[in-house]
C-alpha cells in the first residue's frame, strides 16, 4: 500500500512539473488556457467597429429621392451639385437628372448614352462586368457636364437636359470637370489637363504630364482662381497654370516617388486641391500634405499624411482622413496636429465636408457621421444607405446632400440638440 501510494505522489509531482514546463515555454503567459483571458488579437483588416457616444445633434431628412441605377462597383464618386434653385446628379450609368433642392422635386430626366443593340442588350444575361461609365459631373456656363469612362464629355443644357455638345477626348475622365468663365477645365487619367471651349467643346489649349505605370483609379478635378488653374497628377506633381493659355506659372512635387516596386511609389495627387487667398492646400497618397504659397508654389509646412481623397478647411483648420481612415485636424498656419480621430480606421471613409460646428463624412456600411470641428468628438449618426456611401458629401444653404451608392439622394439638416 506504502508503495501504491509512493507512486501516485511520485506521478503528480512528475506531471505538476510538466504542467510548469509547459507554462514555462510559454513565455508565462497564461492565455493559451481556456479560463484564463489573455491578450485579445486585433484584426487589421476588418472595419472598425462603431463606438458608443452621446448624442449631440439632431439629423433630420427633408426629402429623398431616386437617382437612376447607382453608382456601380467601380468606386465612382459622383458628387450633386447645386446651380440656383436646382440640384443636378447623376448615376454611374448616364442618367442625369435636375430636381428643385429645397422639394427634391423632379425637373427633367435625360440620359447621355442608349443602351447597346443586341438580344441581350437590355438585361445582359451574360455579362457581368459593371457597365458603369460615368467619371465626374460638372455645371457651368449653362451646361451640365458629364465626363465619362469612354473619353467623352458630354453637355447638357441646365434648362431642360437636352445635349449641346459632345467631345471625345480620347482617354478615360475620372473627375469632375470645372467651369471658369469660357472655358471648361478637365484631366483624363493618360495625364493630360485640357481646356474646352464651354459653348463648343473646342480644344483650346492642353498640357501633357508623364503618367508612372501603377496609379490610383480617378484624378484630380482643376480649381480655378483668379484665372489660375490648379491641379495634382499621379506623379505626385501640383500645377499652377493660365487658365487663358496653360502657361506655367509654378510646379511643385508634393512627393517623390520612393521604393523599388511600382507600389511603393504610387505618389497621386488625386486631393482636389484647396485654393485660399495666399496659400495652397495639397495632399499625396503614400506622401504628404503641405501648404504651398500660392505666389510661387514655396512650401510653408508640411505633414506625413498619405491622403487620396479630398480635403476640407474650418475653424483655421485643415481636416485630412488618411488611407486608414483617422481623421485629422490640421492647423492652417504651422501644419501642428490639433486633434486625430481614430475611431473610423478602415471603414472607407467620404471626403469630410465642414460646415457650422461639424465635420461631415460617410462610410461603407452607409453610415453618416457628425463630429466637432473643434475637438473630434462624435456627435451624431445616421445610418442612409444599406449599399454603402462613397460620393463628397454637398453642403449649402444650411441643408446637407447626400448621394448614396445605390442612387438614393437625401437632403438632411443637422441641428444641436
Amino acid at each position: 500500500m506504502e508503495a501504491s501510494v509512493t507512486l501516485n505522489k511520485t506521478c503528480a509531482v512528475v506531471r505538476l512539473g510538466l504542467l510548469g514546463s509547459v507554462i514555462f515555454l510559454a513565455g508565462c503567459s497564461w492565455g493559451w488556457l481556456p479560463w484564463v483571458d489573455g491578450d485579445k488579437k486585433v484584426d487589421n483588416t476588418k472595419p472598425m467597429e462603431l463606438v458608443k457616444f452621446d448624442r449631440e445633434v439632431d439629423i433630420e431628412r427633408s426629402w429623398r429621392t431616386k437617382v437612376g441605377k447607382g453608382l456601380g462597383k467601380k468606386y465612382l464618386r459622383l458628387s450633386p451639385v447645386a446651380v440656383a434653385d436646382r440640384l443636378i446628379a447623376t448615376d454611374g450609368y448616364g442618367n442625369v437628372e435636375a430636381m428643385d433642392r429645397f422639394s427634391g422635386k423632379g425637373i427633367w430626366k435625360t440620359k447621355t448614352h442608349d443602351p447597346e443593340g443586341g438580344f441581350f442588350s437590355g438585361i445582359k444575361i451574360f455579362d457581368r462586368r459593371d457597365p458603369s461609365f460615368v467619371g465626374g459631373l460638372g455645371v457651368g456656363g449653362g451646361y451640365a457636364l458629364i465626363g465619362t469612362t469612354f473619353g467623352e464629355i458630354v453637355a447638357l443644357n441646365l434648362s431642360d437636359g437636352t445635349e449641346a455638345w459632345r467631345v471625345e477626348l480620347g482617354s478615360e475622365i475620372a473627375s469632375s470637370p470645372t467651369v471658369d468663365g469660357e472655358l471648361v477645365f478637365t484631366q483624363t487619367i493618360d495625364g493630360r489637363l485640357l481646356a474646352l471651349n464651354v459653348d463648343s467643346g473646342e480644344v483650346v489649349w492642353t498640357l501633357d504630364n508623364q503618367v508612372p505605370i501603377l496609379t490610383l483609379r480617378g484624378t484630380s478635378s482643376p480649381v480655378i482662381r483668379d484665372r489660375i488653374v490648379h491641379s495634382g497628377f499621379a506623379n505626385g506633381k501640383l500645377v499652377a497654370l493660365r487658365a487663358e493659355n496653360g502657361e506655367p506659372i509654378w510646379e511643385h512635387r508634393v512627393m517623390l516617388p520612393e521604393g523599388r516596386s511600382e507600389l511603393d511609389r504610387m505618389v497621386d495627387v488625386d486631393a482636389r486641391a484647396i485654393v485660399e487667398p495666399s496659400v495652397v492646400f495639397a495632399g499625396a497618397f503614400q506622401g504628404r500634405v503641405k501648404a504651398l504659397s500660392r505666389r510661387d508654389g514655396r512650401p510653408r509646412w508640411e505633414a506625413d499624411i498619405s491622403t487620396y481623397l479630398d480635403m476640407a478647411t474650418g475653424y483655421d483648420q485643415l481636416y485630412v482622413i488618411d488611407d486608414q481612415d483617422v481623421i485629422t485636424a490640421l492647423d492652417q498656419n504651422t501644419g501642428e496636429v490639433v486633434w486625430s480621430q481614430e475611431n473610423f480606421q478602415r471603414r472607407k471613409l467620404t471626403a469630410p465636408v465642414a460646415f457650422s460646428n461639424y465635420v461631415a463624412f460617410g462610410d461603407d456600411e452607409g453610415y453618416l457621421h457628425i463630429i466637432a470641428q473643434r475637438d473630434g468628438r462624435i456627435m451624431g449618426r445616421r445610418k442612409l444607405d444599406g449599399d454603402g456611401l462613397r460620393s463628397t458629401f454637398l453642403y449649402t444653404d444650411s441643408t446637407l446632400f447626400v448621394l448614396g451608392n445605390s442612387g438614393s439622394l437625401q437632403a438632411l439638416t443637422v441641428e444641436a440638440l
